[in-house]
């Protein structure tokens, strides 16, 4: 059933809950990532670590239920998966490492959520600058942004690992994306749509027949648990620690801002910044709750992103019943270990598909823009501008902290350079060059008119500034007043005569 948004459309019980599932293990990994590095930083025991990552899939899915369902003031109403963002663990580690330990944590996160949800509403205003010459960025940096992540996968997950980058993972991961491709082009629309899901798992399956799966640890551990408040004690509160995750909120802001732009892209539902205020202070209400019970800030899974777009379904029900499996996995850590068990380069594999669909409907939205004045130049700046954090993970390191936490995100960085230079260039008109005056400013195409090609002999070549025909010899080049001289017979001078057989028909 179909409402009266794109994304209000009501799938079947079991549809939705199948399409969750897709959604959840497309960004599994990314989602038990922060808590893994942050806990091992902490030095904390797999007992502990197994609690902040059921706790980060439980806040993650009511986050996820909360943006995707929404109440009065609070979700944006759109597909999103929420969870922890992987652009805080910088800060979130080197806060451990300066002695605060998982409590300071908490406490810079919780008073750094509270300044986010107090700025959230003016945060949304900016939405005005965001023209289809800043979105288009916008959304094919979030995809290019994600490219890395799949390598990484593909190659096995863990550089650490000795099998790391070998054949074996990559030619997974290269069956994996086999099979998402071989899925999409089958007639059924159900199967294509699925096509990440089946992957996964005829992938996995391949991964167990070939010994690359280890299901060892699914039984270890509890079957049921509750995230208990304050596990690892009361919240400390560090200015240091508060002034770098104030920050780092500013960054998932800007981010969570560019997924719910980019799905509107894709759902072509309408984003308007009353929408971007309710998405904003749903992520930041859920990052207050998240140090409560154990995790970190939450933002919009920019993975998700992609599937939306290859699968088209944009249905916020469907990723809801996605939030629900991530609050079953939270409670029910056994299920958690089963998902776990999903090698890396089989999701390495359809995330080539995924991030690559999200960086192609950006580049479909920059086809839009009119490219007559100096908008060229905001698109390559802002690009390449972002590209070089990804290309060159080190180039901020020699920054301080807090501009390398901005700067090191591709879609950070892109996003702040599109949304300034079109300003510079667009909203502000003094020094502004006349129309195409820009060296930069896409050139017309070259046309020749068909009169022109008819009237060539095959055989006949421009060399020198001359026009040669196939015997060598110079064809005199007139003027049109001249040529129609001699059309009348006012001239008596050869000339290249129009003709049938010429080589332009």
């Amino acid at each position: 059933m179909r409402g009266s948004r794109p994304e209000d459309e009501k799938l079947p019980i079991g549809r939705s809950f199948t399409y969750g599932l897709q959604h959840v293990l497309t960004m599994y990994g990314g989602i038990i990532a922060p808590p893994l590095i942050v806990g091992g930083a902490a030095g904390l025991t797999p007992a502990e670590q197994g609690v902040l990552v059921a706790s980060c899939l439980f806040i993650g899915g009511l986050a996820t239920i909360l943006q995707t369902i929404g109440l009065p003031f609070f979700g944006a109403q759109l597909p999103l998966v929420q969870g922890v963002s992987f652009a805080s663990v910088a800060t979130l580690v080197a806060i451990v490492n300066g002695g605060g330990g998982m409590p300071a944590v908490f406490g810079a996160v919780l008073v750094a959520s509270v300044i986010g949800f107090v700025i959230a509403p003016f945060f949304a205003r900016i939405i005005r600058f965001f023209p289809p010459v800043v979105t288009g960025v916008v959304i094919t940096m979030i995809g290019l942004s994600l490219t890395p992540v799949a390598a990484n996968w593909a190659m096995g997950g863990d550089s650490e690992a000795k099998d790391y980058g070998s054949l074996a993972n990559i030619g997974l991961a290269a069956v994996t994306l086999l099979v998402v491709l071989l899925l999409s082009k089958v007639g059924s629309a159900a199967i294509s749509r699925l096509s990440i899901l089946l992957a996964i798992v005829i992938g996995t399956v391949i991964a167990a027949l070939s010994g690359m799966v280890d299901f060892s640890t699914v039984f270890e551990g509890p079957f049921f648990a509750v995230p208990t408040p304050f596990a690892f004690g009361w919240p400390v509160f560090e200015i240091g620690g508060i002034i770098s995750m104030t920050i780092v909120v500013l960054v998932t802001l800007t981010e969570t801002t560019a997924d719910m732009l980019a799905v509107g892209e894709i759902t072509k539902s309408k984003v308007n910044s009353k929408r971007i205020a309710d998405g904003l202070r749903a992520d930041m209400a859920s990052s207050i709750v998240a140090p409560i019970f154990n995790t970190f800030t939450q933002t919009a899974f920019a993975q998700n992103v992609g599937l939306v777009a290859i699968t088209g379904i944009t249905s916020r029900f469907v990723v809801a019943a996605g939030g629900g499996i991530l609050v079953v996995l939270g409670l029910l850590p056994v299920l958690g270990r089963v998902v776990a068990a999903v090698p890396a380069p089989v999701l390495g594999g359809a995330g080539i598909v995924l991030f690559g669909t999200v960086a192609a409907s950006g580049i479909r939205t920059l086809a839009t823009v009119k490219y007559d004045g100096l908008n060229l130049v905001i698109v390559a700046a802002s690009i390449a501008f972002g590209c070089l954090p990804i290309v060159s993970p080190t180039f901020y390191n020699s920054f301080p902290d807090w501009f390398s936490t901005i700067f090191a995100s591709g879609i950070s960085s892109g996003t702040l350079m599109a949304v300034v230079l079109n300003l510079l260039f667009n909203e502000m008109k003094f020094g502004t060059p006349a129309k195409d005056a820009s060296v930069f400013a896409a050139a017309p195409p070259r046309v020749v008119c068909q009169d022109d090609i008819c009237a060539l002999l095959d055989g006949d070549q421009y060399a020198d500034g001359k026009l040669i025909d196939k015997e060598g010899r110079e064809v005199p080049v007139v003027t049109q007043e001249e040529y129609a001289q001699i059309e009348t017979g006012d001239m008596d001078r050869p000339v290249p005569r129009k003709h049938e057989g010429g080589a332009g028909e």
